[in-house]
């Protein structure tokens, strides 16, 4: 199970919406095949292991099959894999863990049962599931895995007084950036930082440049502000703009669609009280639901101090991950965070920190926000 779930690995960039998921074949103590789901739409891991096995002028009579997730047992872009590992002979299939999706859970195992083969599952669970953190959540929760990258100074700070930022951290830390975009479905930005920076926000690294994939950029733009000649929009790659219908003008629809933009309308939620006035803002928790129906798996926020704040406190924030610069930006310059109403120490937003690692010349903070369980 270890090497099937290092198979799985292989297709950590490329698999998007698909969960990542590795097979290994086995017959008297021996591994006769492998194979890794590499990208959606094509074999799954399964299929791809009896694949090979076929290659090699060999069969699967009798043999175990070890998978890192229950095979799936409907009929989507490719057939079932349960149905293939049953016509292929295998007598016994090991699964780590039980597939959440809600069209699979526990009916492949049932399928492999009825058919006659043995299952066992949960070996490795805790592993397999580590594979897979962001699928498992838009399954069980019905939303992705949000997670908040940022860039600050040893005193906190984000950007000078002006808005200016560049560079913030070293090289290697922008590198390990152009990672988790990799590994993303989409990146979440606000339309604040589009008209400031007017960002790319898409994987640039040669590392990467085998995954055949970039990540869907998704800008929230209550106003629909976003310019028609934003960099974004004339790149690789979907960019959906999310906006509110009694701000939307049809000619400025038009524009954005004609450059490719997919706009989606969402409702307004109040956000919060400033004196008699209320800050109104997009809904978060419809925004989460539009971002599941496009099966999104991982989100990267990226964006400013309001959106990530409102984020952080809404508990929509499953992951921090903050890159500190060993330089001192002063007091002038813009914060981390906006996040009002935290007046007295028992309001604090507790972090529990999983690792902190040298980037470089900077530091990785990597840590999970206890308020995330709150909504």
């Amino acid at each position: 199970m270890a090497k099937a779930i290092a198979l799985a690995k292989k297709g950590w960039y490329s698999t998007h919406p698909n969960p990542r998921v590795g097979c290994v074949v086995v017959r008297d103590d021996k591994i006769i095949a492998r194979g890794w789901h590499q990208y959606a739409g094509q074999g799954h891991a399964e299929v791809n292991a009896l694949a090979a096995l076929k290659k090699s002028s060999s069969n699967a009579q009798g043999a175990t099959a070890y998978v890192t997730l229950e095979p799936c047992s409907h009929f989507g872009k490719t057939p079932p894999c349960s149905n293939a590992l049953i016509e292929a002979g295998i007598k016994r299939v090991v699964i780590a863990m039980v597939d959440p999706n809600p069209l699979v859970s526990g009916d492949g195992v049932r399928r492999l049962q009825e058919n006659g083969l043995e299952v066992v599952t949960g070996v490795l669970d805790a592993e397999a599931r580590e594979l897979n953190p962001g699928f498992i959540q838009r399954m069980v929760k019905k939303r992705p895995r949000i997670r908040c990258k940022m860039a600050m100074s040893l005193d906190g700070r984000t950007a000078m007084a002006s808005g200016e930022s560049k560079w913030i951290t070293c090289a290697d830390a922008r590198e390990d950036v152009q990672r988790l975009r990799a590994e993303s479905s989409a990146i979440l930005t606000g339309i604040g930082t589009v008209l400031a920076d007017d960002p790319s926000m898409n994987v640039r690294s040669r590392r990467f440049a085998n995954t055949m994939r970039q990540p869907e950029r998704f800008v929230l733009d209550t106003q629909l502000r976003m310019p028609v000649q934003a960099k974004m929009l004339s790149l690789p790659g979907k960019t959906l703009i999310a906006t509110a219908q009694t701000h939307a003008e049809q000619k400025k629809v038009n524009e954005l669609q004609s450059k490719g933009a997919s706009i989606h309308f969402l409702p307004i939620q109040a956000l919060a009280e400033s004196g008699t006035q209320v800050m109104t803002a997009l809904s978060l928790p419809a925004m989460l639901s539009l971002m599941a129906q496009q099966q999104y798996n991982d989100v990267l926020l990226e964006a400013g101090a309001t959106l990530t704040g409102a984020m952080l406190q809404a508990g929509l924030v499953d992951e921090l991950i903050i890159y500190m610069a060993a330089h001192l930006m002063g007091s002038d310059a813009r914060g981390l965070f906006n996040l009002p109403g935290l007046d007295t120490m028992d309001k604090r937003i507790n972090l529990d920190i999983q690792d902190i690692r040298a980037v470089g010349a900077d530091f990785r903070i990597t840590a999970i926000p206890e308020i995330r369980d709150k909504k």
